[in-house]
């Protein structure tokens, strides 16, 4: 005796509704009303998956391209400069998680060249231990970030803020700070003259127009000061970052402020995770639109199914029972949508990279041109967690949508479903 044979006999007569009907238009009807369902939650929880992949993907590219010129962690003493940084060094890599540190002096500044002026983030580091906590040394495009040398006043551009000030490798650039000084006069900016040594694209539009790196001698000479601002650090893990700030919050000597990357762009990251809330829900209500159209389907059923009910009932069925067998048909037809839609979703998330370009080259179209976006293709960044999550709620819609179907089947008289037969 085969498996399906041994189950219950509610689930039996579930499944048997559930295939199509053959003998009647009205069966073939209902039959296509449940393909329609199914189809309507396949398709949107496949979108659904797709899209939150996507998001992810870009989400991810992002955080990596900032994270290649932010350090994970920045360590400043609460009393101004640091000037025993190496000290500070030292107790921080007693932390197993850290990898990399570097000092810095972080200022803002006015860029000149000609007429034209451009504000900018400028940041005096060692070059020889930059590479410890970003990658800004490899995406050097033109020069070399090991060009800066200290008292020679050179400077590193992103290659927005090089384009837009006309400058180039071997160029002069004046850099204009806020701290100047009174003379007879009056207020005078600090202004130095800058050798451009080197051109840099990071591939995120906030550091390549508006960064600059130059020596960290000259960054403290230009700011007056004889110690560097703090240490950058980078860790093993970048999600463990603000657990590893609090730990190195403990275990440094010293009035230390700890900062991580989270908190650094923490607008950005909340703008982010409130549009992945609000596409869910958006998205889900295509579910619930596709699950919910199973009350139709199964009160369609309920009706054409009448006299198989009441004759199951005169036989002893209970009203649970038919309650159960209509709570069988609506959720298997969910499970089938919800399983097709995360086969097609997963499907598409994982080859994303090879479908758009196919529909590009189709189309003749770019979805995302080079010219105006910093990313020119669609990332995907598919997690187990979100599909999970997505499964969990198609198949909790379709469930509900079959309650009230199966209580109106459980509350059939068989005595006035049999009057006309």
């Amino acid at each position: 005796m085969s498996i399906i044979h041994k189950l219950p006999y509610e689930w039996l007569v579930g499944l048997r509704y559930t295939r199509a009907g053959k003998r009647s238009s009205r069966n073939s009807f209902i039959s296509f009303i449940s393909l329609i369902s199914v189809s309507g939650i396949a398709l949107g929880v496949a979108a659904l998956i797709v899209v939150l992949s996507v998001m992810n993907g870009f989400q991810k590219e992002v955080t990596d391209r900032m994270l290649s010129v932010l350090a994970h962690i920045e360590v400043f003493d609460a009393r101004g400069g640091m000037p025993n940084w190496q000290d500070a060094e030292k107790e921080a890599f007693r932390n197993p998680a850290v990898r990399g540190a570097a000092p810095f002096v972080e200022t803002q500044g006015l860029l000149v060249r000609d007429d034209v002026m451009k504000p900018a983030v400028i940041r005096g580091i060692l070059p020889e231990q930059e590479h410890k906590v970003s990658d800004v040394g490899r995406q050097v495009r033109q020069g070399s970030l090991q060009n800066l040398r200290p008292g020679e006043f050179d400077i590193v551009l992103g290659y927005v803020l090089a384009r837009s000030l006309g400058v180039g490798v071997g160029d002069k650039v004046n850099m204009m700070l806020a701290q100047g000084q009174v003379t007879p006069a009056g207020w005078v900016p600090r202004t130095r003259s800058f050798t451009v040594v080197g051109i840099f694209e990071a591939g995120h539009y906030e550091f390549d127009s508006a960064m600059a790196f130059v020596h960290l001698q000259d960054a403290e000479r230009m700011e007056r000061l004889d110690a560097p601002n703090g240490l950058r650090l980078r860790i093993a893990d970048m999600h463990q970052a603000p657990l590893v700030a609090a730990e190195l919050k403990k275990s440094m000597s010293g009035d230390l402020v700890m900062r991580d990357w989270s908190k650094l762009n923490a607008n950005w990251f909340a703008a982010v995770q409130t549009e992945k809330r609000m596409m869910f829900i958006i998205l889900t209500l295509i579910i619930a639109v596709a699950a919910f159209n199973l009350v139709s389907t199964l009160v369609m059923t309920v009706t054409d199914k009448q006299p198989d009910i009441a004759i199951l009932r005169t036989l002893g069925s209970s009203p649970g029972s038919i309650m159960k067998i209509f709570m069988i048909q609506g959720a298997l037809v969910g499970i089938i949508g919800t399983v097709a839609g995360v086969c097609l979703g997963v499907l598409v998330a994982l080859n994303i990279d090879v479908i758009v370009p196919f529909i590009e080259h189709l189309l003749g179209v770019q979805f995302l041109s080079k010219d105006i976006y910093l990313i020119s293709e669609i990332p995907s960044d598919m997690r187990w967690p979100d599909v999970f999550k997505i499964g969990g709620v198609s198949v909790l819609l379709a469930f509900a949508a079959t309650l009230y179907p199966s209580w109106s089947a459980s509350r059939v008289k068989p005595a006035e479903a049999l009057r006309y037969e």
